[in-house]
Parts: structure tokens; sequence; C-alpha cells
């Protein structure tokens, strides 16, 4: 290694090698005279970044200095990007400390050396720690982030993260990995686990026989053998390489890019002073990246094509839309209901068509083939079948495709693609093509807390006649909108009779639980893929809350979500009030927390993003709002893969627009009830946040909030102990004894900060879902969240 290093040396005609030293006691601040350290010829710096043009919170970070770009080669991360506000400093101690600290001197980041004698910022854009001997103790280009420079080398075990976005500097979705069998390898990554998906989308295929990979001085970039051998990794020359900047990244979409850029305008060759891209990899990249599991190149339900400009570019289907139009790579939404099961044939070829979708294909999420077959009768059968969101007909063999859709790419495509969506001409869609519409008149529906939806079609007419008279019970969010009124058969909902319900369960044969208002059974559809369901039976229904039952067969039976559990039906003949739910496997999270063994930390974190999830559906999300005033760990149930669905969606007061409190029928429980309750104020969305808050806490020690019978009174309640703890920077002691936590201090540390801002008090101060998942996944900044004293709501 140390040759190869020398010869890349001696090949570099346009690098000067000069170095300035940083001594001891040396100091960066965010304003002030020092805010960089700069290479001998000026060209990189080393130092402190804002994140956008408008914010006061700043990265640490290497960048090329003589452009107007600044572009950025390196930043310091842990398990996210290393940010700071203003009023923070980097200095090299006069111990010999590199330490990144903030305003308050608490230290955020430092390269885990000590003895370091003196520092530099090299003109090849590596910044450098030297000990006394002159060795190296530290260097950035052995810890990489998203790109590469000439004369650096990455060697075994090294990696290449993209970015999430271009202006997101976190993890993102694609890994460029040498690895320490020889193989250099390209792998899409699951973004929150940092998982990798098998196989690779590109691979060197070089067995035990590969070395480094190497970008050398003359703008070569090749992956090296044991041997001396040399596979080039891109193949662009130029014919005066030391005219230009020279970098190669990782770019969020995945493709490995060389760029160049003119170090004077008489060298740009007609092109603008910008990056310019030389060569790819790979060169086919939508094609390439797919596989069984994960979305692919773009998300779910999308597809991607490859521009003439050399990105990639994902794109939306009919009639479906951006979930986030700034971060496109979550895929996207249907933009109507879906199919419901409960429509006969005529009722399906009447609401839905296919429509052909040229040169686009979803090449997996098969479900059904069929052989031989026509194409008409391939779109029939689709067309008809509630599971069926896309057919594909090539020869005389027809596959049926479920949501979501995945792997999308547009291209050379064989055989006839067609995706099912509503007919707009249709008198009787609830829904317009445009969301956005239905999505302003949304109004906020308060609803409680027991696993009871449904009702008779007869409640829900005369509900339905309640409604035009002003009697329906929501907040409106806009006092002059009139609520719209919404017929039985507009339900994604099936209406089994008492006999299907008795059947299904044995008679009723097998309990899973019960609760203040019935008992839940365990069943099995006789339908062709004999669903297991959950059947609650109500025992209790009384006059005035037959109309809230049917409210929420009405409401929470146009719901559907990853994080819900999903309502089948209902049956409601005669006093029977019954409500089918798909199984859930692995009961709820009261006792994958509480009971036995701790769960892996992934799997928490996994399961506290997903109920995360859920409440930004029901709340901001989905056509109606939805507050469901009990989160609770019991409520929290887990499906066969360990995915967390809320639940419980019962029989609570709903409040109408002259309410501001509710004053009986309470059905929170015990430590997980906001303050609000109690109190002569309005209740919002913020009820359900406090109850993450504390479910959140919950999540990460693996205790309940509440444990009275404990050494310890300081520690009898969860939520003040964790504030505690997190005042005294002693959060170690939450966690203590769970080794994989202890490991992830950084994220126990901010998943900590978000339940905080979530239990305040003052409701107005707690964020909105949206805001608390954003800081979940560390997409952004999140603020010291105040004392219980301070009245700050900077998060709103």
């Amino acid at each position: 290694m140390a040759l190869l290093l020398l010869l890349l040396f001696l090949q570099a005609p346009f690098y000067a090698q000069a170095q300035k030293n940083i001594t001891l006691g040396s100091i960066l601040t965010i304003q002030g005279p020092n805010t960089s350290w700069v290479s001998p010829s000026g060209e990189f710096a080393f130092g402190f970044r804002p994140l956008d043009t408008n914010t006061s919170v700043y990265f640490l970070a290497i960048w090329f200095n003589n452009i107007a770009t600044k572009t950025v080669a390196w930043c310091a991360k842990t398990d996210k990007p290393v940010s700071v506000p203003s009023g923070s400093q980097l200095q090299l101690t006069h111990g010999g400390v590199l330490s990144l600290q903030d305003p308050a001197g608490m230290e955020i980041w430092n390269p885990r050396v000590t003895n370091i004698n003196h520092a530099s910022m090299l003109d090849t854009g590596n910044f450098v720690l030297y000990g006394k001997d002159g060795s190296i103790k530290w260097e950035s280009f052995a810890s990489p982030t998203d790109t590469i420079l000439p004369s650096q080398v990455l060697v075994k075990g090294t990696v290449l993260r993209s970015r999430l976005m271009e202006n997101d500097y976190s993890d993102g979705r694609f890994v460029l990995s040498v690895q320490v069998d020889g193989n250099l390898r390209f792998y899409t990554v699951a973004v929150l686990a940092s998982s990798l998906y098998d196989p690779p989308y590109w691979d060197s295929k070089t067995g035990g026989n590969g070395s480094s990979l190497v970008f050398n001085t003359s703008g070569g970039i090749y992956y090296t053998s044991n041997s001396g051998e040399q596979l080039k990794i891109t193949s662009a020359t130029l014919d005066s390489p030391a005219d230009f900047y020279h970098r190669a990244t990782l770019d969020t979409d995945g493709v490995f890019r060389q760029y160049v850029y003119p170090r004077k305008a008489a060298q740009s060759n007609g092109w603008n002073m910008q990056w310019r891209i030389i060569d790819l990899l790979p060169r086919d990249f939508c094609k390439v990246v797919a596989g069984e599991i994960g979305s692919g190149a773009c998300g779910f339900n999308s597809y991607c094509s490859f521009n003439i400009n050399k990105s990639v570019d994902c794109q939306c289907p009919p009639s479906y839309s951006f979930i986030d139009n700034e971060r496109r790579y979550k895929g996207c939404k249907q933009d109507f209901a879906p199919h419901s099961c409960d429509l006969d044939e005529a009722e399906s070829i009447q609401q839905f068509h296919l429509v052909p979708m040229n040169n686009i294909n979803w090449p997996f999420s098969d479900y059904e083939r069929y052989n031989p077959i026509g194409e008409d009768s391939c779109q029939k059968l689709c067309l008809t079948d509630c599971f069926c969101v896309a057919a594909v007909h090539y020869g005389s063999t027809c596959w049926k495709k479920r949501s979501p859709l995945s792997n999308g790419i547009s291209g050379d495509i064989v055989g006839s693609v067609f995706l099912k969506v509503p007919r707009t001409e249709n008198p009787g869609s609830q829904f317009s093509s445009d969301s956005s519409t239905w999505k302003k008149e949304r109004r906020y529906w308060i609803l409680g807390s027991s696993l009871v939806l449904g009702g008779s079609v007869l409640v829900i007419i005369f509900l339905i006649s309640l409604l035009c008279f002003g009697s329906y019970c929501t907040i409106s969010r806009k006092k002059t909108a009139q609520p719209q009124s919404m017929s039985y058969e507009a339900l994604p909902l099936r209406e089994f009779t008492y006999k299907e319900i008795e059947k299904a369960t044995d008679g009723f044969r097998e309990e899973l639980g019960s609760g203040a208002s019935g008992i839940v059974y365990k069943g099995q559809l006789q339908d062709e893929f004999r669903t297991s369901i959950a059947v609650k039976r109500i025992d209790k229904m009384l006059p005035e809350t037959e109309k809230e039952f049917a409210i929420e067969v009405q409401t929470i039976g146009r719901t559907f979500h990853r994080n819900l559990v999903r309502l089948l039906g209902f049956c409601g003949e005669g006093r029977e009030r019954l409500l089918v739910y798909e199984l859930m496997t692995n009961g709820s999270l009261n006792g994958f927390l509480f009971c036995g063994t701790r769960p892996t930390w992934n799997l928490r974190v996994q399961v506290a993003l997903g109920v995360a999830r859920g409440l930004l559906y029901l709340h901001e999300e989905c056509n109606t709002q939805i507050i469901h005033c009990d989160i609770k760990p019991q409520n929290i149930l887990l499906d066969e893969n360990l995915v967390a669905k809320i639940s419980d969606f019962g029989l609570a007061k709903l409040l109408r627009t002259n309410q501001t409190q509710t004053n009986t029928g309470i059905r929170g429980t015990r430590g997980y009830v906001a303050p609000e309750w109690f109190k002569n104020i309005g209740i919002t969305s913020k009820v359900d946040i406090y109850s993450f808050g504390v479910i959140l806490l919950e999540t990460v020690c693996c205790r309940r909030n509440v444990e009275l019978e404990t050494d310890d009174e300081e520690q009898a309640i969860l939520t003040y102990w964790a504030n505690d703890c997190y005042r005294s920077g002693r959060l170690d002691l939450l966690v203590e004894g769970d080794d994989e936590a202890i490991f992830n201090m950084k994220k126990v540390e901010r998943f900590v900060a978000v339940a905080l801002w979530c239990l305040q008090e003052e409701p107005t101060m707690r964020p909105t879902m949206l805001k608390v998942t954003q800081m979940l996944d560390g997409s952004v900044t999140i603020p010291t969240p105040p004392d219980p004293s301070s009245f700050i709501s900077s998060l709103q």
C-alpha cells in the first residue's frame, strides 16, 4: 500500500503537496476571524458550513474553496451529520485533542485520537492529524462520506454512503463498499435500518483478488487487484487534467459519477463554470437497481427513467402523486379510494378501468399468474379483483400485481402493462382526481379509544340524516364548510352476516382477549385466502353509543395505512354488533416491551417509527383528520413481521363545534393521558402526541411509564426521570444494562429529546406528527427541549 501511495503522488503534476501546520491551541469559530483552515494553495478549506442559506445551524466540512459553489467533499458524521448552532467552536487543544463543542461547552464530535501534535489541511483535500513523530493519527481520506478525490485510496472495509438528498447530508439509500472479501459492490439500503439489500446492483466480481479503489492524480478511477491488475471504474479522460478540479461522488440517486470543474474560464471549453459529468457507473441505472425486496431505484408505486442529462428521474403513474414532492424517494400514493372488496363484478367495472402504461413496468409484486389466457380476459381478471392494482400480459400469460408496486422502470418493455385507476367520469365517485381539493375540505374528527368500529346500514343512513341537520359531532377546519355526506355503498368495508362470523369463529370458540365493551375472538374467513381475523363482539351497546358506532365505521372504514390495523368489515344484525379485523399474530406492544426478553434495539426503533407514521397518517394524511385519544402500548399491535399497527378506534366522546372540552367518558389510560383532558381547554391532535411521547420513552427504556413499586422514588414516573437524566447528561442511566442502546447513544439522545418535546404540558409547544417523524429520522435538527416551565414554542 505504501508503494501504491508513492506511485500516486509521483503521478501528481497538478496538486501541490505543501502543507501549513495548524498548531495546538488553534480555534475555529462560526462567527469570527477564523471560520476555516485553508490549504496552502487555498483550493480546499476545513471548517463550518451552514446547512442551508436560511439557517443558524452549521456542520463541520471540507469543501472546494476556490469555486463559487463551495462544493462539500467531506463532512463530520456520527450516526448523522454533526450539526451545531452559532456560538460553537472547534479547537485543537493544548492537550492534543481535536474537539467540536457547542456554545455550552458540551463536546459534540471528535475523531477519537489523542496525543496530536499538529494538523494540516492539504491541497489534496485531505485533512490530517499528526503525532509528534510525524505519523498520521487520523485523516479525512480514511473516513470518507460520499466523495473521493484524486490521490485518495479506499482500502478494504471502506464505504461511501450517498446523501439522503442534495441538501441533506444524512445517510442516504445507496452504499459503495470495498468489501473485505475482495469485491467492490454497490448496494441499495433500507434508510432507517441501514441494512443492505442483497444482491448488489453492481459487482466487480473480483472475488478474493480485489484490493482497493484508487482515484489517481491523473483523473483515472480503477479497482486494483492483489496482483497489480487494474479494473477501470470510469474510462473518460481529459487532454489536460491539470486544468480541472476533480471529484467522484456516490450521488443521492445511487449513481457513482466522476465530475470535473474548470480551474479557469479559459478551460471551460464552452460550458458554464460548473461541475460537468465525464463518466458514471452503472450506465443503465434504472434496470440494474431491482430486487424482490425494496422499492428499487425510486420509491414504491413510482417508476424510474434515466434522462439524457445522465440523471435519474422518478415519476408517478396516472392517478398517483408523490407522498412528498421534495423527497421523491418516498414513492407515490393513490389519489383515490382503494378498490373495495365489497364491490361485485358489475360495480368494479363501473368504478374502475385499466389504462395502458406504454413502456413502463413493475417487474415484481406479482401474486397470481394465468396461462394460457388472452389480453382481454387478463384485464377483466384484474379489474374485478380488489387486490389487483396492475396487470401484465405477454404471449399467452397474465400476471396480477398487488400494492405497492416496486422497481418501476421506463424503457423498452416486453408485453402489455395495464394500471387500475378510477373512472373519472363516474358520478358516484367520492374522490376527484385532484386529491388536494378533498384534503382542503377535511375535518377534524375526535374519535376515541376502544376497538369498536361498525354499524348497520339503517344506523348509517340515520346518521347521514343527522349530518344534514347539524348534529354531526366534528370540528370543522373551515367553519363555513358543510359536512359532505357519504353513502354506505362508498365504504370499502364488507357487511358480514351473523352466520358468516359465527362460522368463521367456530361458534366464538377461541378468545384472544377482552375489554370493557366486549370480547375479541380468533377466526378464519371462508374465502380463497383463508384470511385470519380478529372479531370484536360488542356486548354493551347503549342507544347513545349507537351513533358513535356508526360514525366510526364510516370514518375508520376509509382509512388504509401500513401502520393501522385494518377493519375488514362489520355485522349489525339485530342487536349484534361485531367488528372484523385483520389478525395481528404477535400481540401488543405491551407484551413486546414488558414481558420477557428485551427486544433488540433495531426492532424497537422500527416499532417507534411505525407508530409515528401511523399517527402522521391519522393527523395529516388521510382524508378526514382523526384524533385517536387513547394511544398506549395495549393499542399498538404487531403483525407477523413485527410491523406496528395502531388499533382501538373506539367509543369515545365526539366533540361538537361548540365544545371546548370533554367532561365525561375520558378513555385515556393512566400515565398516557395529556394534561389538557383535565383542563378547560379544547382537545386537539396534540393529545395523541403527548401519549406518543410516553410510548417513545417506554420503547427506548423497555419499562412502563408508571412503576410505583420501585426502590428509587425518582424513577417511579419514567417521564419525570427521563427529563432529569436528559438535563443532567446521564441518559446512560435510562438504558443501563442495554448494550445495544448504549452503543447507539446518539440515537437514544435523539429519541429522548423528541419524547420530551412531545411531553410539553402546553399543547401548542408540542410538535406536529410531521415534525416528530422528521426529528426521529434525523432529517431535521432537534432544538433542546425546554424545561417544563418554559413557554418556547419554536417547533410550531
